[in-house]
């Protein structure tokens, strides 16, 4: 489904990733684990259109998409969720839903998709008419996630979903995330938390300045000695 050859990206002068190729198949969920500053974030950038490579290209159902603007990279099935999650704080939640679906033709099919995010988010129906400014970390990533969905991507790329969030929403998260694939999302997952990811990847890669210095089927890693050292801290 997605597919990275060989990019190399930055900002400025300073570059980032350096020939970076990995592939996510549909259906799966696929982690990108790393140390900060490794290129994770700006992986999932690149992908999504907010930065464009320096070089090398990437492929969305075997069409090149490195070169399209973002709002045409969601129009073809990429949904992303950022980092800090970026919710529209003056906004209510009901409005931000909405604005997920800016980019869609379909309109009538957006009360089903809405109803959907209500389903998986429960607290969102209930805080339908609350500003989201107002709302807890958990509540503003799911907002987040629900937002992204209202695009109904075909992949979404999360970006440290479980950032500064408690432990038992951290699992609720990640219940969900699971939900989401099964449904039928294919998700690249970028998470600091490597245990917690690799729980319920199928496939992951490691960056390291940069770089693609590991990669696998999930449970595979999750055995690696040197995995377990650096990132599962046994």
């Amino acid at each position: 489904m997605l597919r990275l050859e060989g990019v190399s990206a930055g900002y400025g002068r300073i570059q980032v990733l350096r020939d970076v190729s990995l592939e996510v198949s549909a259906g799966s969920i696929v982690a990108l684990l790393g140390a900060n500053g490794a290129g994770k974030t700006t992986t999932l950038r690149v992908i999504s259109g907010l930065i464009r490579p320096l070089s090398g290209a990437v492929y969305f159902d075997d069409r090149r998409i490195d070169r399209l603007p973002p709002e045409a990279i969601v129009r073809l099935g990429v949904a992303h969720v950022p980092e800090g999650r970026q919710v529209f704080a003056e906004l209510t939640v009901g409005e931000n839903l909405i604005l997920g679906a800016y980019c869609r033709r379909d309109r009538r099919r957006i009360p089903a998709d809405l109803e959907r995010v209500f389903e998986l988010f429960p607290v969102l129906r209930e805080r339908r008419k609350q500003l989201a400014g107002t709302l807890s970390g958990g509540e503003q990533q799911m907002l987040a996630i629900g937002r992204a969905l209202m695009a109904r991507p075909r992949l979404l790329l999360l970006d440290e979903p479980s950032l500064g969030l408690a432990p038992m929403v951290v699992r609720e998260i990640f219940r969900t995330i699971r939900q989401i694939n099964a449904d039928g999302t294919t998700v690249l997952l970028v998470e600091q938390d490597a245990n917690l990811a690799l729980q319920v990847a199928h496939a992951a890669y490691v960056l390291q300045t940069g770089q693609v210095v590991l990669a696998g089927p999930a449970a595979e890693l999750r055995r690696n000695e040197a995995i377990r050292k650096s990132y599962l801290g046994y």
